[in-house]
């Protein structure tokens, strides 16, 4: 059941995350450069939880036991 709800908060996390990604390709038709683009995304907390919902649904499908 553990496992269950970590995929879903994982699952919900990373929607989030990819979609403000998606969100901030807007700054590359500004002038940003591509580089400019990943410094800034990677500076962004939003953006960051879609490495932590990608990272959560490989510990709920890697987990033993439940």
């Amino acid at each position: 059941m553990i496992r269950f709800f970590l995929f879903l908060i994982g699952f919900g996390f990373s929607i989030i995350g990819f979609m403000y990604i998606i969100l901030y390709l807007n700054y590359l038709t500004i002038g940003y450069t591509f580089l400019e683009y990943l410094v800034f995304i990677m500076k962004r907390f939003e953006c960051l939880l879609a490495l932590i919902g990608f990272t959560l649904i490989i510990i709920a499908i890697f987990k033993k036991g439940d």
